[in-house]
């Protein structure tokens, strides 16, 4: 009752400035966001794109689900992979996570 209520009262600056600080904030934020999470998932798709169509007969692999095994077989969408003597599987090309060195099955 009897304390007075304050307001702030905005100074002399003028809406222009934050208008353009605003606008250069964003592509700021923008360029920053396309650096370090758009860029590298776009070469990492590359890179996987690339190492699927590579992919030859006697290639050993592994899967999405994490199975190891020998491609037998090869398709243009599908392959059949040797996961032990006689059981072979077919899948899409798109499940095959990583191509392994050669003998890595032999080892293990």
């Amino acid at each position: 009752m009897w304390i007075n209520n304050a307001y702030a009262q905005f100074g002399g600056a003028t809406g222009g400035d934050s208008g353009i600080s605003s606008i250069v904030m964003m592509i700021g934020m923008f360029a920053v966001l396309y650096f370090v999470m758009i860029r590298p998932q776009m070469k990492r798709q590359k890179e996987l794109k690339a190492m699927i169509e590579s992919v030859a007969k006697g290639d050993e692999v592994t899967t999405a689900s994490g199975l190891l095994g020998k491609i037998t077989e090869l398709n243009d969408q599908y392959v059949t992979v040797e996961l032990a003597p006689n059981l072979t599987v077919k899948m899409q090309k798109s499940a095959i996570a990583a191509v392994l060195p050669k003998d890595t099955l032999k080892s293990i």
